[in-house]
């Protein structure tokens, strides 16, 4: 079993649990922070932990599925990778969010998640002339439904 290690900045702060329930096993990351955005604000909201993480893995930081219904937010970033190496008591999670509403996040309030993997394993990069296989269409191709 991997472990990773986690220091926290606030002690108001709920602790991170991870619960897999065989319907996910993204671990909830909270604000730290009480904020107010009027829309078009963009915000660096402090996650208050730090993290150590096995070596060879990298963490993925992603909104939850609620983020933008219950808040109006956008991680700019699509998603965040953090590498191993970021990995210091200073090092302290982060979610860049764009406000598309007036909106209030408090502490607490579960705004993103995050999962770590195996990093990619290292490959070599060959150029060819032609790819062999089905053509599926192109981008977007697969439709509607």
């Amino acid at each position: 079993m991997e472990k990773i290690q986690i220091m926290y900045h606030s002690d108001e702060l709920e602790k991170i649990k991870y619960t897999p329930d065989g319907k996910g096993d993204w671990i909830d990351l909270r604000s730290a922070e009480n904020v107010t955005l009027k829309t078009g604000d963009f915000k660096l909201i402090n996650l208050g932990v730090s993290v150590k993480i096995p070596d060879g893995y990298e963490l993925i930081i992603a909104p939850r599925s609620s983020t933008f219904k219950n808040f109006g937010v956008l991680q700019t970033n699509g998603i965040g990778v953090v590498d191993n190496t970021y990995c210091t008591s200073k090092d302290i999670l982060m979610m860049p969010v764009l406000a598309m509403r007036d909106t209030e996040i408090h502490v607490n309030d579960r705004i993103c998640q995050f999962r770590i993997q195996k990093n990619m394993p290292e490959l070599e990069i060959m150029e060819v002339e032609n790819l062999e296989g089905e053509a599926r269409g192109g981008f977007g191709s697969t439709g509607i439904q």
